[in-house]
């Protein structure tokens, strides 16, 4: 987000304490609007404008399609097995984001809902989320459990020469 700008919106106690900057806080509190003025309960969504360039996509594999684009891949596989309820599945899903932006063309980046594909979880021995897996033509060479480091996954990836 070192690229990103964010426009921060003033909320109405902002603004009161800016238009009258004597008052105490308690006064601040107990301020009532004269009729006619509306102070709104919440401030404005906050804006983000992203500078970057668009990023590799990290695409949802299912049961269904599973075959033929894990297994059938030409290109090194990274599989991510997650789960929407969980919080450090989230914080790797950002690590693999960053992993499919840096590799993009020489390793396909995929993620797995745990939860609705259990078959292929149980099929690879998946007990706990997050797991990471590696494939290359259609083996598993590497498989990463918990949240780890970006360079531990960039580290696994070069190990098995995933990519050139």
């Amino acid at each position: 987000m070192a690229s990103c700008v964010s426009r921060p919106s003033f909320t109405s106690s902002r603004a009161l304490a800016l238009a009258h900057p004597n008052l105490s806080h308690f006064q601040q509190l107990s301020f009532q609007p004269r009729k006619g003025i509306k102070l709104h309960s919440s401030p404005p969504p906050l804006k983000v404008f992203c500078l970057r360039e668009p990023k590799a996509a990290v695409v949802v594999v299912t049961g269904k399609s599973w075959d033929k684009l894990i297994l059938s891949s030409d290109t090194p596989v990274l599989v991510e097995f997650h789960a929407s309820w969980c919080g450090p599945c989230r914080m790797v899903h950002r690590v693999i984001d960053e992993l499919a932006t840096d590799y993009a063309g020489k390793l396909k980046c995929f993620v797995l809902h745990a939860d609705n594909d259990l078959e292929i979880a149980e099929n690879y021995d998946v007990k706990a989320v997050p797991v990471v897996f590696l494939f290359k033509n259609g083996e598993r060479r590497e498989s990463v459990v918990g949240t780890m480091p970006k360079e531990f996954y960039v580290d696994a990836i070069e190990r098995y020469s995933l990519v050139a």
